[in-house]
């Protein structure tokens, strides 16, 4: 049976607002304030992550940086909120389900670090749909580095032959092609359609697509 490795943020859930909270709380921490804005700079933090948060603020405030010293108080005041603003994209455990249900393996491969990332699976209720989940501190190295990827599938009980990596950004693509899997990306993550420049092997648009997907990638249950 095929394995679907999922990436997490910007993939599975949209967590920009309780990363930038975090960064937030570290500049009120300075005395500086909520120097980042949940509309505008969500986008980025999906995409890139708490560090860049830092550093977009101290850019802002024209300081220097001090990113490693105030990144582990990042890491916790989001791990004290993880849940609050973090939704899951529309359709995304009805998706997940059913590939369950047909014998899929699923599993999550992100460059959250592990124990943050095992913690907003179970707040959110939604741990025991994967089978495995390998963080960006599991192993000494992270995506697009294609062993996380290999970890998730094994873990997963699958075989490299048929799996996939659905993700949102161009870590994803690389890890995928690292990896020697199809990359199946999102276009509802932060990227949206800019992710038809990375040339996946296939897209959707709704996680009520992923089934087609699967079956235009050749992964369809074997019955």
């Amino acid at each position: 049976m095929g394995t679907v490795i999922f990436d997490l943020d910007g993939t599975l859930a949209n967590t920009g607002g309780d990363l930038v909270a975090a960064a937030n709380a570290c500049f009120r921490q300075m005395g500086e304030g909520d120097v980042l804005d949940v509309s505008t700079d969500a986008i980025t933090a999906m995409q890139k992550g708490g560090r860049a948060m830092l550093a977009l603020g101290f850019d802002r405030l024209g300081r220097p940086e001090e990113i490693e010293a105030w990144y582990p108080v990042l890491l916790e005041a989001y791990s004290a909120d993880i849940a609050r603003h973090t939704h899951f994209y529309d359709g995304t455990f009805e998706a997940v389900e059913g590939l369950r249900g047909q014998g899929y393996r699923t599993g999550i491969c992100t460059n959250k670090p592990e124990a943050l990332a095992e913690q907003l699976m179970r707040e959110m209720g939604a741990r025991d749909l994967f089978h495995s989940l390998v963080g960006a501190d599991t192993l000494p190295v992270r995506k697009p580095d294609p062993e996380p990827l290999r970890e998730a599938v094994a873990r997963a009980g699958g075989d490299m032959a048929r799996a996939v990596l659905v993700g949102d950004t161009t870590t994803d693509r690389e890890t995928a092609r690292a990896a020697g899997v199809p990359s199946l990306l999102v276009t509802f993550g932060p990227a949206g359609h800019d992710v038809a420049a990375l040339k996946p092997e296939a897209m959707i648009d709704h996680y009520d697509q992923i089934g087609a997907a699967l079956d235009q990638l050749g992964l369809a249950p074997v019955v």
